[in-house]
Order: C-alpha cells, then sequence, then structure tokens
C-alpha cells in the first residue's frame, strides 16, 4: 500500500518562541489552516523556555525536531526541509498569524503560474499596517532605501506609510519576499541547495530568492494574502546578539554578492563601531 506525502510541509523555527507560537499555530490549525494535504514541523533552536515541551503538550499532531543547538534561522529550516517531503515549503515565522485562506491563495498562485517557484503574502501588524516585505536586490543603495521605508513605516511617518500602503496593494513580481511567510516549490529549493547557512539570522530570504531567480524563475508578491507578523518580539529579547547576527550576515552576504564593497562596509561598521 502506497503511503500518500503530503502536499504542502509547513515549518516554522522557534528560538524562546513559547510566547508567540500559540497564536501561530492556532492560525495554521485552526480555521486558516489550508486545504491542500499538509504537515506542520516546528524545528526548535535550543530553545530554554520549554517552547519545545509546549508544542509537543498543546499541539500533538504537530512535529517537533530539536536542532540541538542554535543552527539559526537557515540552518534550521534546512534540517525541517531535509526531514520532510512536502512539493511544497511554507517557511514561517513563529510570530507570524496566517489568516483565513492565505495560504490557499499562495498556492494557487504557484497552481496557475508554472514559472513562479517563490510567493510572499502582504504581511501586516496587529494594526492592519502593511510592513515592506519584498524588495529589489539588496544593494549598498538599495539597502539605504529599503533602510529608510521600513524606519519610517515603524515610526509612522504618514508619508513613508502612504507609500507602503500603495506599493502592497498590488499583486507583482519582485526580487525577494520576506523569509517570515514564504512559500517556494520544493524543487527550485533543491535546485539552489536549500538555505545559505552562512546567513546565521537575515538576508537569507533576499539570497534563496537570487539564487533561485539566477535559473530564470520568478518570485512574486501577492497581497490577497494577508498575515499578521508581529516582528521584533524576539529580537527585543537578545538585542546585542541580534545586532551581532545581523552584521555577519550581512558582511556574509556583500562577500557572496558585492565583494567590491566589503571594505568599504568593514571601514563603515568599524567607524560606527559596529564591528
Amino acid at each position: 500500500m502506497r503511503l500518500l506525502m503530503p502536499r504542502l510541509s509547513i515549518i516554522i523555527v522557534t528560538y524562546n518562541s513559547r510566547a508567540d507560537i500559540e497564536a501561530c499555530l492556532a492560525s495554521v490549525t485552526g480555521d486558516a489552516a489550508p486545504r491542500v494535504d499538509h504537515e506542520i514541523v516546528v524545528v526548535d533552536n535550543a530553545s530554554t523556555d520549554e517552547t519545545a515541551g509546549f508544542v509537543r503538550e498543546r499541539w500533538p499532531g504537530v512535529r517537533v525536531i530539536d536542532a540541538g543547538r542554535n543552527l539559526g534561522f537557515a540552518g534550521a529550516n534546512n534540517v525541517g526541509i531535509r526531514q520532510t517531503f512536502g512539493e511544497l515549503v511554507l517557511l514561517l515565522n513563529p510570530d507570524a498569524r496566517v489568516e483565513a485562506s492565505a495560504i490557499d491563495r499562495l498556492v494557487a498562485l504557484l497552481d496557475t503560474h508554472a514559472g513562479i517557484a517563490v510567493v510572499g503574502p502582504r504581511l501586516e501588524d496587529a494594526g492592519g499596517r502593511a510592513e515592506l516585505s519584498f524588495g529589489p536586490m539588496l544593494s549598498p543603495l538599495t539597502e539605504l532605501g529599503q533602510k529608510v521605508l521600513v524606519a519610517g513605516n515603524d515610526r509612522g511617518w504618514a508619508a513613508v506609510t502612504a507609500i507602503i500602503e500603495r506599493l502592497t496593494r498590488h499583486a507583482r513580481e519582485v526580487d525577494w519576499v520576506s523569509g517570515a511567510c514564504l512559500l517556494v516549490r520544493r524543487a527550485d529549493l533543491e535546485a539552489v541547495g536549500l538555505l545559505d547557512e552562512r546567513f546565521f539570522m537575515y538576508t537569507e530570504d533576499v539570497d534563496v530568492c537570487a539564487s533561485i531567480r539566477a535559473r530564470g524563475r520568478t518570485v512574486c508578491f501577492e497581497p490577497a494574502a494577508r498575515v499578521v507578523h508581529l516582528r521584533g518580539r524576539s529580537r527585543r529579547s537578545a538585542v546585542s546578539a541580534t545586532e551581532a547576527a545581523y552584521r555577519r550576515s550581512q558582511l556574509a552576504f556583500y562577500e557572496k554578492h558585492h565583494p567590491r564593497w566589503v571594505p568599504v562596509l568593514r571601514a563603515y561598521l568599524k567607524m560606527r563601531g559596529r564591528i
């Protein structure tokens, strides 16, 4: 008798995420659960707040994998990807809450357009304000522009929030979408060697989308799918460690994609006391 494998593998990487994971899992197992056959896997990065035990007790239908140590976002997701078999893979942050039909809309887009390899939803905060969750390939200029828009949106600057609201209302082809909620075809992931584990945290989503696009495949943003993203909670719990991880990933990204800019970036970060 042939066993049927789930078509969709939902992978959630946790690190001291007990405060957030309940709302996340309640959304993907409740009314917003995708209709397509799916599995949910939590990969725990050696949490010290009993996240893994909490998930096992509260959601027996969710498979929990203990990473054994903190492998970072890319490394832990790769563990989950290698231990699942769905032809579609959804990377989902534990501080995300999926709205009704969101995952089904993302799946439908891939089903309708064979050339699309990756798709991301409209991410919103708890008040419905859009997050800038996609953008052009990172370079010194585009990274600066992205940071200005994100900072202005976080501060509630009316002109910036209006720009982001306008940008996030229309479906479009983009260079990358946020790894907070990213649906990708397994075949495309495997073709590029999964996520690059040089990026412990940050820029791994930009990098994997760039690798997939380099093979002639397409990345899209789909605002009809909505996901609430309470970003920043884990960062606030370990600010210095998060900042250091960001800088390491930033340098690794430029070494891979813009090596000529690395000396300039290092000099700038040293001048700012960041490395």
